[in-house]
């Protein structure tokens, strides 16, 4: 069995790409799946649609192999996103809500409002916010006739997509989750390593709703062997995010890596120690191996690389993303324009749920290439908002060096906005597939066919490195404009 099959499950598409004993890929399946949105600041999936575009996608990697070759799964998955189902029929009992969804603001306030985030915090090392899965959860068996009732009798499942993906691999086998996806719900105490019954009672949650815990290189059952026609081993889950730091090989602390996809996710492996932000980012775990907890400092961006889509879909100024590197480079340098691009609120370090976009500096002169141009550059200004954060919250500046990955990093134009903005450097792999080569390296350690993080991590390879090139007055005064633009966008009450 020389394979390993990554299950990349993202929140507009579905992946599988399939690994050789060395971890090079050698098939890729994708597809794209419906987004809903019922009202505004509402994002729903159909777990359906997300469960036949991971069937579809898994067969099309396997089609040149017989299954038999293949060593084991691993499973990544877009994080927070919640799914109810029926632990007899494995139907989902509602669309899964998905992460970027608002509708839970009001709660979120309500309960910072009677003083429980401090306790949140201290236990999760998240912030109270419609982003995590507790308070979607709550909503479900609050809006679904019958749901609590049948919860708590122990007829109904809850799981983020990993968890409804485990459950329907084995046929309802396995209930299970990994630590790291456990740690963005909201309800898992990551220093206890176990569900809290005080979070549980705050969401008014049942016990036997949730899915046991395991470390991220584990043994998560059996696929049936109907579907691909043999059984295989699920050996490796990690969140998205998590799993791009594994692929990244940011094994040791210090060590930072930032995903640019729909949204950006930068991680900072800060070890054995659970740092507490002073900053508004989140402590989260970072991967579980062999019972060991490893850590990070981890800001979240809501919208990134969706930016793009919205000037393909919403805008109409652009046919395909890779246009808007060629419209940045023409644009008008004398033209200072930014977008905020608060979509669905701001993420770290603001978590404003209620503020929206907004763009400052236009004129009879801004075009399509302007646009385009501060599209990109918010993604490099947010990004450097995170990263200050960490740095004052754990690590000095001059130690920063970030590893990229994701959709947006094979722009040159915006990765080198983004060294500019950072004043460091910003290393792109040669492998840029990390969230799902992650995936793979966990499953391939759980199984016996990958090495130890060590001998892995001496495997990575750069592709290139960007260093900055804009001197440090024309930077601060770019980013103070920025700073401006989002104080001007944020809520104010």
């Amino acid at each position: 069995m020389s394979y390993i099959l990554a299950i990349d499950q993202g929140t507009t598409s579905s992946r599988a790409i399939l690994f050789d004993s060395d971890l090079r890929p050698t098939a890729t399946g994708q597809q794209e799946f419906a987004q809903h949105f019922p009202k505004s600041g509402w994002v729903e999936h159909d777990p359906e649609d997300i469960w036949q575009s991971v069937l579809s996608t898994t067969r099309t990697a396997l089609s040149a192999i017989d299954a038999r070759d293949v060593a084991a799964i691993g499973i990544t998955n877009q994080r927070e996103t919640v799914v109810l189902w029926d632990r007899d029929t494995g139907t989902p009992l509602h669309h899964a809500i998905v992460w970027q969804d608002r509708r839970t603001a009001d709660t979120c306030a309500a309960l910072r409002n009677s003083g429980h985030e401090d306790m949140v915090q201290k236990k999760t090392g998240l912030l109270l916010d419609p982003y995590f899965s507790a308070t979607k959860l709550a909503w479900l068996l609050e809006n679904i006739e019958g749901a609590r009732a049948r919860a708590e009798a122990g007829k109904l499942a809850f799981g983020t997509i990993d968890s409804f993906l485990i459950w329907r691999l084995t046929g309802g086998k396995v209930h299970a989750t990994d630590a790291t996806n456990a740690a963005r719900t909201m309800l898992f105490d990551i220093h206890a390593q176990d569900w809290d019954d005080d979070l549980l009672a705050i969401f008014n949650i049942p016990r036997a709703l949730l899915p046991e815990v395991r470390d991220c290189a584990a043994d998560f059952g059996t696929t049936d062997a109907h579907l691909f026609g043999h059984e295989i081993s699920i050996r490796g889950i990690a969140g998205d995010q998590q799993a791009a730091t594994v692929g990244q090989a940011c094994f040791q602390p210090g060590m930072m890596k930032s995903t640019y996809g729909t949204g950006c996710f930068a991680l900072l492996n800060t070890g054995a120690n659970a740092v507490t932000s002073t900053n508004r980012l989140l402590t989260t775990i970072a991967y579980r191996l062999d019972g060991q907890v490893t850590y990070a400092l981890e800001g979240s961006i809501f919208v990134a690389g969706s930016v793009v889509q919205w000037l393909r879909d919403g805008l109409g100024i652009i046919k395909s993303a890779a246009e808007t590197q060629a419209l940045a480079e023409a644009a008008d340098p004398s033209q200072r324009l930014y977008l905020v691009p608060a979509f669905t609120g701001l993420g770290a370090p603001y978590w404003d749920a209620d503020c929206r976009g907004a763009i400052y500096g236009l004129t009879r002169a801004t075009g399509p290439a302007e646009m385009a141009r501060a599209a990109l550059e918010s993604v490099a200004f947010q990004t450097r908002d995170l990263i200050e954060a960490m740095q004052a919250d754990w690590i000095p500046p001059s130690k920063t060096v970030l590893r990229v990955d994701g959709g947006m990093s094979a722009s040159n134009w915006t990765m080198q906005a983004l060294a500019d903005q950072l004043g460091a450097p910003v290393d792109r792999p040669q492998v840029t597939e990390t969230t799902a080569l992650g995936a793979a390296y966990l499953a391939g350690l759980a199984s016996g066919l990958c090495p130890e993080p060590a001998e892995f991590s001496s495997n990575w390879a750069l592709d290139r490195r960007f260093q900055p090139d804009l001197d440090a007055s024309a930077r601060n005064k770019a980013y103070a404009g920025w700073k401006d633009a989002v104080t001007r966008t944020l809520t104010r009450s």
